[in-house]
């Protein structure tokens, strides 16, 4: 019988493993023997081979010995192995990729420690974590609101949160971050709930003869080109967005009213949330509401 076996140095020259990993191995019941010698050495039959390639095979894919030894008592199917294998990969490769993004950021910004340590916290999290976060301001937030109320409805649209992409640029990373803390910023959760309380009553930054875009066009121009709020031209541009017919306290009233909705921050939120998505950014709208604002609050 010993001629059709196999001894251990045997086996290792064949297979090209180490006769220390045959050996553990073997006491761990993934290799069994065959037989032994009379002086008690292991002996291993014609299958040893076959089954040390497989062995090593699910070993170099990463798969731990304790599954090994299911797939190999057929515990186990190789396909159900591979499948759950290959998930956990899949996360552990998004994992890689999220810390590539972050140090590159780090590199091109020239972060300090604790910015790469809260950086790699806060990417790391899962799509969950992360949407917990935003839960959390919106709850806080729009809590005691009317769902249905105006005001109330950019609850769900700030709910909204875009997960990071399965290769994150650095830029999305950057926004995440910046995301995380501005909701976390208690002076910002306020200004947020005084416009939502304020929608939700029925507020409104419109006015007479006020059209969005037309603050937009006209007001941003004059921004661009420096017009100054308390100049004739500026009161001619009020007049033409609001009409000519208003008097002060009406102004002032309606410089009041678009205040409450006019935030850098809040818009802030909503340009990074259109990073996170891959949205194409959009010109900024503050900038000429608080012309506007100054413009109607300028004496005449």
């Amino acid at each position: 019988m010993n001629d059709r076996l196999l001894t251990i140095g045997e086996l290792a020259r064949r297979t090209g493993v180490p006769v220390r990993t045959i050996r553990f191995w073997s006491d761990l019941g993934i290799l069994p023997p065959a037989g032994r010698t009379a002086a008690g050495y292991r002996l291993y039959d014609a299958e040893a081979p076959a089954r040390i390639g497989l062995v090593r095979t699910l070993r170099e894919l990463g798969i731990d010995l304790a599954t090994v030894q299911r797939i190999l008592a057929r515990q186990a199917t190789i396909a159900e192995v591979a499948r759950a294998h290959a998930a956990a990969l899949d996360a552990e490769i998004r994992v890689l990729r999220l810390r590539r993004a972050v140090l590159r950021l780090v590199a091109e910004r020239g972060g300090t420690t604790e910015e790469l340590r809260l950086m790699h916290e806060l990417a790391r999290l899962s799509a969950e974590e992360r949407q917990r976060i935003i839960d959390d301001f919106v709850g806080e937030v729009f809590a005691g609101i009317d769902p249905e109320a105006p005001g109330a409805r950019i609850a769900q649209a700030m709910r909204r949160l875009p997960d990071l992409p399965e290769d994150p640029a650095p830029e999305q990373v950057d926004a995440w971050v910046e995301l995380a803390r501005l909701v976390a910023d208690p002076g910002f959760r306020r200004r947020v709930r005084e416009m939502a309380l304020a929608g939700a009553a029925g507020g409104g930054e419109g006015g007479p003869g006020l059209d969005p875009q037309a603050v937009l066009e006209q007001a941003g121009a004059a921004l661009a080109e420096g017009v100054a709020p308390d100049s004739a031209r500026a009161r001619e541009i009020v007049d033409r967005l609001t009409g000519p017919g208003l008097s002060p306290d009406d102004r002032a009233r309606l410089a009041d009213r678009i205040e409450t909705f006019t935030d850098r921050r809040v818009e802030r939120y909503w340009r990074l949330l259109g990073v996170l998505s891959g949205a194409p950014s959009f010109p900024p709208a503050v900038p000429a509401y608080e012309w506007l604002i100054a413009a109607l609050r300028a004496p005449r």
